[in-house]
């Protein structure tokens, strides 16, 4: 009779512990800041600066557990053949997934079109938090898309190789 009992309160713990695993990398870390997020910028080709683009309909979420769960979409009535000529594009851009619930990001959704070649992957700007760039994404019809993606110095911070002098100091917390 024991046996059941020690069993029964191993399970329970485990589903329990499974339960609040779940939350927390779900929904729990994660916050609204479409109220923080209130312009978009892509890098000038001409400058090597972010510049402000028109945007509407910014919608963000973020957390303060990594500087790669940040994902937002927005519209712009931006042409893409402008938005090229002027701003610092990527070859290779691979969309972050976003919780189920962040309804407007997708990430395979967006993987298509930027493989079809209907959306165009810029850079946003350059250490938003050290070693992590911002991405954007835009497609034909004006939707716009930004996540976080490690850079090379991130890269290497983060998996022990020793950084270059090349990259900036990482800020001290």
């Amino acid at each position: 009779m024991n046996g059941k009992i020690v069993g029964s309160v191993i399970m329970i713990s485990a589903l329990a512990a499974g339960a609040a695993l779940y939350y927390l990398q779900v929904y729990g870390f994660y916050e609204e800041a479409s109220a923080d997020m209130q312009e978009v910028r892509l890098m000038s080709v001409t400058s090597q600066e972010p510049v402000v683009i028109l945007t509407e309909g910014i919608e963000a979420i973020d957390a303060d557990s990594s500087p790669i769960r940040f994902r937002a979409c927005f519209t712009t009535p931006s042409s893409l053949a402008m938005l090229t000529e002027t701003y610092v594009g990527l070859d290779r851009a691979v969309p972050r997934n976003a919780p189920d619930w962040f309804d407007c990001f997708d990430a395979g959704a967006i993987a298509a079109e930027l493989q079809a070649g209907t959306a165009l992957a810029f850079l946003g700007e350059k250490n938003v938090a050290f070693g992590v760039d911002r991405i954007v994404a835009i497609t034909e019809d004006g939707r716009g898309y930004i996540w976080h993606e490690l850079n090379d110095c991130g890269a290497k911070a983060y998996d022990g190789t020793v950084v270059g002098e090349e990259c900036p100091k990482p800020e001290a917390n």
